[in-house]
C-alpha cells in the first residue's frame, strides 16, 4: 500500500513522527502474523525538498506528485494552537497547495486521514462537508462556526466517513495511525498497540475540560460560573436563565450551536469533572462525594463516572 505523508512548514513534529512511527513498526511485526498484510510504502512528500517544522526542524520530502499514486494521502496536523492564528494559516496562502492537492486527491478516489489541526486543512479544502468528523476537542466550538455543513463528533477519538478518516487531538495522531493498520489488519494493528504500549482509546471525552470549552462563548462561561456555584445542589434551567438574564431557549440554543450539548450534559459534565477531582485528592467516600455534586444517591454518580470516563471509582482513587 501506497502511502503519502504530506510535510509542511509548520507541520506539528509529533504528528508527522507518529504516523511514520506507527506505520514503521507495523512493517517490522507484519512477519509475525501467520497472514500478513503488504506492506506499507511510506514516502513523506511536501511542496519543497525541504520543510521546516513547527519546532524548526527540517524535514526532507519527496515531490508532492509522488501523491498521484498513493493508496492514502495522510496530513498531519499543523503546529498552532490559537483559533485565529490557526484559522488564518490554514484559509492562507501558505497552504494554497496543500488544500489543492487534499482536494484533488479526494476528488479522484484517494482515502485522505488526519488528525488535530490538520482536520481544519481538510475541512477548508472542502472534502469533509457533508461528512462525519471529529477534531481536536477543544477546538471544536471554533471547528463548528466555521464548518457547519461537517457532522462534528468531538467525543470521538477516530472517525471514517465516506473515504476521509480523521483523529482527535495532538496524540491522536497515534490513533489515526492505528487506524490505518487496523483497516488492512486487526491482529496487526493490536499487536503493534501492545508494543507501543498504547491503550484503547475510542473517546475523547474523558479528557474533554468544560471550562475550557465554556470560555468559546460569553453566556456560555457565565452559565459555567453559576453552574459551579450550584454543583451541590439541584437547580433548573428556569433558575440559570433567570441568573442570566436570558431566556430558556436562548440558552439551550447557544449551548446546542457552540457546543453541540445540553444544559443538563454540560452540568453533568462539570459534576463528573468535580468528583473525579475529589475522588482523586481527598478521601471522601462516593456518596459525600455524589452529595456535594449534586447527587442523592452514590449509584447515579457511578454510572456517570464510568459512561463519561470509562473509569471505575477504584481507579480513580489515587491515595
Amino acid at each position: 500500500m501506497e502511502v503519502s505523508v504530506m510535510a509542511y512548514d509548520g507541520v506539528f513534529d509529533s504528528g508527522l513522527c507518529a504516523a511514520l512511527d506507527v506505520l514503521e513498526a507495523a512493517n517490522a511485526m507484519r512477519g509475525e502474523l501467520p497472514q500478513p498484510p503488504p506492506a506499507w510504502n511510506v514516502t513523506t512528500i511536501g511542496f519543497s525538498r525541504q520543510v521546516r517544522t513547527g519546532a524548526g526542524h527540517i524535514v526532507t520530502a519527496e515531490p508532492a506528485s509522488v501523491a498521484d499514486t498513493a493508496d492514502l494521502l495522510l496530513v498531519p496536523a499543523l503546529a498552532e494552537r490559537r483559533p485565529d492564528a490557526l484559522l488564518e494559516r490554514v484559509a492562507g496562502p501558505d497552504l494554497a497547495e496543500v488544500r489543492t492537492l487534499v482536494a484533488e486527491r479526494r476528488g479522484l478516489g484517494t482515502p485522505v486521514a488526519s488528525a488535530c489541526t490538520g482536520t481544519f486543512l481538510l475541512a477548508e479544502s472542502g472534502i469533509l462537508d457533508g461528512r462525519r468528523a471529529t477534531t481536536t476537542w477543544w477546538l471544536a466550538p471554533v471547528f463548528r462556526r466555521r464548518y457547519p455543513t461537517v457532522a462534528l463528533d468531538e467525543t470521538s477519538m477516530v472517525i471514517t466517513s465516506q473515504g476521509v478518516t480523521t483523529a482527535g487531538a495532538a496524540f491522536g495522531h497515534v490513533d489515526l495511525a492505528l487506524a490505518v493498520v487496523r483497516m488492512a489488519s486487526p491482529a496487526l494493528a493490536d499487536l503493534v498497540a501492545r508494543y507501543l504500549v498504547v491503550d484503547e482509546r475510542p473517546s475523547q471525552s474523558a479528557y474533554t475540560i468544560p471550562s475550557a470549552l465554556a470560555q468559546s462563548d460569553p453566556l456560555i462561561a457565565a452559565f459555567e460560573r453559576w453552574a459551579r456555584l450550584h454543583l451541590d445542589t439541584p437547580n433548573s434551567l428556569t433558575e440559570a436563565a433567570q441568573a442570566l438574564g436570558v431566556s430558556e431557549r436562548t440558552l439551550q440554543r447557544t449551548l446546542r450551536r457552540v457546543l453541540n450539548t445540553t444544559p443538563v450534559r454540560f452540568v453533568q459534565d462539570l459534576r463528573v469533572e468535580q468528583a473525579t477531582h475529589l475522588l482523586r485528592t481527598t478521601d471522601l467516600s462516593l456518596e459525600t462525594i455524589a452529595r456535594k455534586v449534586g447527587y442523592e444517591h452514590a449509584a447515579t454518580l457511578r454510572t456517570l463516572l464510568r459512561d463519561r470516563t470509562g473509569a471505575t471509582t477504584a481507579g480513580l482513587r489515587t491515595r
